[in-house]
Parts: structure tokens; sequence; C-alpha cells
């Protein structure tokens, strides 16, 4: 897998990473419910009570709990549109909102995988999240990201099939 091509504006970013496996296999770690709760989120968090099922249009939720300060951080969403691969191209588009401390959703963002094959017949996924409010919820989602990527690598490395 290459590094991350990350791309920040003040209220977008765009991450890119190809990996050695096939384009069917990245699809499946970004969309089955069974893999999903294996590498989503950031590096030092539980899932607890999640509904990640990216197979399909409709509501999603998670509630991730930081295994060293116990904190909940709850995100939910719509899932927009899902794609399948079709000649090497396939996506998952999602709102995104994280909860405050009374359980309300905060400003809504929008995320997409995009996954492709590359020339070479592996498979590069493009992760974009756009429309967060500010210069400070974009660096603090880079941040998230950037480990959550890392979770993903680490799966399909010992998951490559």
């Amino acid at each position: 897998m290459t590094a991350p091509d990350t791309l920040t504006t003040d209220t977008a970013l765009e991450f890119i990473r190809d990996y050695p496996v096939a384009l069917d296999r990245l699809w499946l770690a970004i969309t089955d419910p069974a893999q999903l709760v294996q590498w989503f989120g950031p590096e030092g968090v539980d899932l607890h009570e999640c509904s990640l099922d990216f197979t399909r249009t409709g509501p999603w939720h998670c509630d991730m709990v930081g295994r060293e300060s116990g904190d909940h951080f709850i995100v939910s969403g719509q899932i927009t549109h899902v794609r399948p691969p079709n000649n090497g191209q396939g996506s998952v588009g999602l709102t995104w909102a994280w909860h405050d401390a009374n359980g309300q959703r905060t400003h809504e963002s929008h995320v997409m995988f995009e996954v492709s094959e590359t020339q070479d017949n592996r498979a590069r996924l493009r992760l974009s999240h756009r429309d967060l409010p500010d210069m400070d919820a974009a660096q603090s989602h880079t941040k998230g990201w950037l480990s959550t990527l890392l979770c993903l690598d680490a799966f399909l490395a010992t998951n490559p099939q």
C-alpha cells in the first residue's frame, strides 16, 4: 500500500490509498458489516452498539468508546448511495454528524468511499469528507481518518483475501 495523499481545504478532505488486494476484497472490507467493525474508527477506540452496514442505503450509527478515557463518541447518518464495483469502480456515500453531550446531532457533513482498480490489478481507495464546518473540524477529522486508515491497512495486511 502507498502512503495516503491528503488534500485539505477549509471544509473538505481527500485521502487516497493503494492496496495490494483485489478490488472486490477492498470493497468487502469497506462495506461488509462483519469486516467494518474490525477496523472502522481511529486507533484507541472500541466500537460499541454500532450499526455499520454499507451494503444498503438507510440509517447508520456508531458509538465509539475511548479505551483509556471511557468517553463515548457517537456519530450517525444516512447511507445515501451504494454502487458496487462495476467496470473497475464503486462507491458508498453517507452523511456524517457527531452527537453532542445531549445526544443531539451536530453539523452534518458528507463522506464518500470510492474504490477503483489500478493498472496493476490492485485496488485504490479514495476517501473524501466534505462540507465540514470549519478548519478546526477539518484538522480533527484529518487526524481521525488517518488513524482509521491505519486500522484498515492493518486489517487488510492480516486479511488479504
